[in-house]
């Protein structure tokens, strides 16, 4: 048969259209005698591609993106001049030898030999998809086959978001849709490079092949988040780096520090003293407001904006001075205590501390002494109630009875013998506590 080659393919084209009338009616012929035996179609091409393994006829399958080039090969190993055709998916052949009898102009031949014969198709669509036969005109006959597998990136990424302003402390959701692709995408988010993790993803299939994929995080927004791009990620075997990314807009309120610009050091009487208050906030506050606690300003107090200015620095200016700020979030402050010292001094005494914005611990000290001086006080005062009753309880009059005789007596002797007693008397000698 390989001698004759003109014979071979007549008869291969009879068996071949024999079998393809057979697979369309869907009723037993009378070679098998039941339908069932082309029901199963995978099992009959497994069983022609492991012929054509055992036999000279090469092929593999081929993934290709939409739009993109799909190349074919049908490769003989050893090849005795017989004839290699390529069908598409439908049986209808698209080349015989290095002729294309279909009129799809989209198949062009690349290579035409003795061992190959390679084509291409262009613009590859999801309708191309499928099993395309090689075909080689032996005795017998053999058939491998090869499976087109169009992957389709998704054409769209959106990120879906309630508004674009956000206090700080608010619960934020937002969705990142991909539109229909095959296989379906796997969305990642990150917030700046850090990514996040927990997200919620839906899954839907959609017309053709293509699945459309839905993401969802929640997440409560800080001020760091201000301006941070939330990005939408996507994994997908047709397309790399395709992402979206979605800015939001974080208003908190402001944060307040006092600074001293001079003097460096010690604040002394006769000096001039001037404070910075710092506000950063969104929005930002538009001023600030000074004020001195539980006192009012000094006199020769000047303020310009966020500048506390005094000229000439003397102790009745002592205490603490706070810097206000407010936007539409909420209002903060942020303290400065002031200590002038006499204007000889040279060093700060260890228990001052004029830290700007912290409580003074001269007047820790003073609150620790004075309960010490109340707990002491207090001590010294139970100590004396209970002193008092226990004397009070104690006190009385003392009587006794031992001299009683001396009174009656008649002379001395009879009283001393009287006062002494003795064993008529016993009775008598009583001691009496009141």
């Amino acid at each position: 048969m390989a001698s004759q080659p003109g014979a071979a393919l007549r008869l291969f084209l009879l068996i071949s259209g024999l079998r393809a009338g057979l697979l369309q009616q869907g009723r037993s012929s009378s070679l098998h005698g039941s339908s069932e035996n082309f029901a199963l179609p995978d099992a009959f091409y497994e069983q022609l591609q492991s012929s054509a393994e055992r036999q000279n006829l090469e092929t593999e399958n081929v993934t290709v993106v939409e739009g993109e080039v799909a190349t074919i090969s049908c490769r003989v190993k050893n090849n005795d001049d017989s004839v290699i055709q390529l069908l598409n998916p439908n049986r209808q052949t698209i080349y015989f030898r290095d002729f294309r009898p279909l009129k799809d102009a989209r198949f062009q031949l690349v290579n035409f030999s003795s061992n190959e014969l390679r084509v291409s198709l262009t613009n590859v669509s999801i309708h191309d998809e499928g099993r395309y036969f090689c075909q080689l005109y032996t005795d017998p006959p053999q058939e491998a086959y090869t499976t087109i597998t169009v992957l389709i990136p998704p054409n769209n990424l959106v990120i879906d978001v309630q508004k674009d302003t956000y206090m700080e402390g608010d619960e934020v959701e937002m969705n990142c849709t991909a539109m229909a692709s095959k296989p379906a995408a796997v969305i990642r988010w990150f917030k700046g490079n850090h990514e996040i993790e927990g997200s919620k993803t839906e899954v839907e299939a959609v017309d053709n092949k293509m699945f459309r994929v839905r993401s969802q995080i929640s997440i409560t927004v800080l001020r760091e988040d201000d301006e941070v791009p939330f990005v939408c990620m996507v994994d997908h075997p047709a397309v790399k780096d395709l992402e979206t990314r979605q800015y939001i807009e974080v208003q908190y309120k402001p944060v307040v520090m006092v600074s001293v610009n001079y003097p460096q050091g010690l604040t002394r009487e006769g000096e001039a003293l001037e404070l910075v208050c710092r506000v950063v906030g969104k929005p930002r506050p538009e001023k600030v407001f000074w004020q001195r606690v539980d006192d009012d300003l000094p006199d020769n107090i000047i303020i310009e904006e966020d500048k506390l200015y005094i000229s000439s620095l003397n102790k009745t200016d002592n205490g603490t001075y706070r810097c206000e700020a407010s936007n539409i979030v909420g209002s903060s402050s942020a303290d400065y205590t002031l200590f002038v010292y006499d204007a000889s001094a040279t060093t700060e005494p260890a228990v001052h501390d004029t830290r700007a914005g912290e409580e003074s611990p001269l007047g820790v000290d003073h609150a620790v002494i004075g309960g010490v001086v109340a707990v002491v006080v207090f001590a010294m005062l139970c100590l004396l109630i209970i002193l008092g009753r226990y004397f009070a309880r104690h006190k009385g009059t003392y009587f006794t009875h031992e001299a009683k005789g001396a009174d009656d007596a008649a002379d001395a002797d009879t009283a001393i013998i009287n006062a002494e007693g003795g064993q008529n008397n016993c009775e008598e000698k009583k001691e009496y506590f009141i």
